[in-house]
């Protein structure tokens, strides 16, 4: 099972803010995907298209990044149409290849002048074991080597753009996985793929708060979310 959609915010000023009536620190605060967000405003949908919705009802700019370009562009009418916004825009982004995540950050370098919020939501789940052409394991390089390899790519936007925040999407079911770099690239397999994704949750969460210490004192954060954390 996959989550379609990933999310960037490029050119969100704190006046674009104050005039919807939001601070930017309660914008870009984690909290976007806890309980100061409100979900009942929201149609049936994954993460990364309830928040796209809700920031495209603020004004702001916003990149939907998505595997599918089918599901993708429905995702786009859908949410201009309900919010009016036209500043919505797709991308198409596969975090299994690497390939993929180069080509969608080059675009991004070369069109955008700045990222407020990134939000690594793309993920999959129950997929069976399988190697990329690239020689990466295909959950891990979908949940981890991906985000992990778009972030980076991106911090020469989202550096300048401060405050800003760069979300990953975890689960509490890190808790319950283990940190195996073997698991990258299939050399070591996990008994389970209910393991498989418990440890790619768990290696989020070591990336978010390596990349939170670096980031320390710049006004960019790294958060890690439990998408139903209160």
């Amino acid at each position: 099972k996959h989550s379609e959609v990933q999310l960037a915010v490029p050119d969100l000023c704190p006046k674009a803010l104050q005039s919807c009536g939001i601070s930017a620190n309660k914008l870009l605060s984690p909290m976007l995907l806890g309980k100061r967000w409100e979900p009942r405003s929201c149609p049936a949908a994954g993460i990364g298209k309830c928040v796209a919705l809700d920031l495209a009802r603020r004004n702001a700019r916003t990149i939907l990044a998505c595997r599918s370009e089918e599901k993708g562009r429905a995702a786009l009418e859908e949410i201009r149409r309900a919010t009016g916004n036209p500043h919505v825009q797709l991308r198409i982004l596969d975090t299994s290849s690497m390939a993929s995540v180069r080509a969608f950050a080059r675009r991004f370098q070369r069109e955008e002048r700045q990222l407020h919020i990134l939000v690594n939501n793309a993920g999959a789940s129950g997929l069976p074991h399988g190697v990329t052409s690239e020689g990466l394991e295909r959950l891990f390089a979908t949940n981890v080597l991906g985000p992990f390899l778009l972030t980076n790519l991106l911090l020469g936007k989202s550096q300048p753009s401060a405050p800003a925040r760069i979300v990953n999407v975890s689960s509490f079911l890190h808790y319950y996985g283990e940190v195996n770099l073997r698991f990258l690239t299939g050399e070591e397999r996990p008994k389970s793929r209910a393991e498989a994704y418990r440890s790619s949750k768990l290696m989020n969460v070591v990336f978010s708060a390596q990349l939170a210490r670096r980031l320390r004192g710049t006004g960019e954060l790294a958060p890690a979310s439990h998408p139903q954390s209160r």
